[in-house]
């Protein structure tokens, strides 16, 4: 059985999570596990729809490959949050969250009582198809990872609050998003830019939550770290493959033409 995602949060080590999209396929969350080193991977809703079948079988895949998985949700309302765990995601990542009172309405959705108003169905792949009784309520709030995204310069504001509320797990950056709506759109490296991630990571420090990111680089990670990050996001699926192509080109150079490249038309 896959080590849970909130489990491996409470540990307080350095996780190493990959994220799957466009090519989002239990085949590659195979792959990922067997080749070693990733705590976890994480399927990409928000920006590439995926349905709740393609949930279903990676997270079936994770679960025989024995490595953890959750879902970056779209922006969230009650029925999208619930229907991914249903599916036998172990947690989710809350998209867009930009106050306080939006995080502490995604834990309520997420957690049975008395820690929340989570609507019960213990029917799904979370409830082993209903032969868990009444531990499902217990097993569901004890196992479930609620991530909050702060990808926004409103949540930046709301920080403090957003890391004190009961029953997030962990808080995680999106660079690309926040560099938006901070006003230096694409510049990571912006003083603006770190001193956010900085407000982020001081206020996960005071209530002992983890935080994490996607780190453009290792030198961006290595700061990160430094800062007390302990989930790196290393990695998209089209990421892998790009890299992969281009090193078979660079070994096969002489059969390539120096335009291999460019977009074919």
């Amino acid at each position: 059985m896959a080590a849970n995602f909130r489990r491996l949060l409470q540990e307080r080590r350095l996780l190493k999570v990959a994220m799957l999209g466009q090519l989002c396929h239990p085949k590659i969350v195979e792959i990922i596990a067997y080749h070693g080193g990733f705590d976890g991977v994480w399927f990409d809703q928000e920006h590439v729809g995926l349905g709740i079948p393609v949930i279903e079988d990676c997270s079936r895949a994770a679960r025989a490959a024995d490595i953890s998985c959750f879902v970056r949700l779209n922006a969230t309302d009650y029925a999208t949050l619930m229907r991914p765990l249903e599916a036998g995601a172990t947690g989710f990542m809350a998209s867009m969250v930009r106050s306080a009172k939006q995080a502490e309405e995604i834990v309520n959705w997420s957690r049975f009582a008395p820690e929340g108003m989570r609507g019960v169905n213990g029917t799904g792949v979370d409830g082993r198809y209903g032969t868990m009784g009444g531990d499902y309520f217990r097993h569901a709030n004890e196992e479930t990872a609620v991530g909050i995204q702060i990808e926004h310069a409103d949540a930046i504001r709301e920080i403090e609050a957003i890391a004190a509320i009961p029953g997030v797990d962990f808080l995680f950056i999106g660079p690309a998003d926040l560099s938006q709506t901070l006003g230096i759109a694409g510049q990571w490296e912006h003083p603006t830019m770190w001193e956010s991630v900085g407000k982020v990571a001081a206020a996960c420090k005071r209530n002992n939550l983890p935080w994490g990111i996607l780190p453009r680089n290792p030198e961006y990670a290595r700061r990160c770290v430094e800062m007390g990050c302990g989930i790196l996001s290393i990695g998209i699926d089209v990421w892998f493959l790009d890299r992969g192509i281009g090193a078979f080109q660079a070994d096969y150079r002489e059969f390539f033409p120096t335009d291999a490249s460019a977009p074919k038309g």
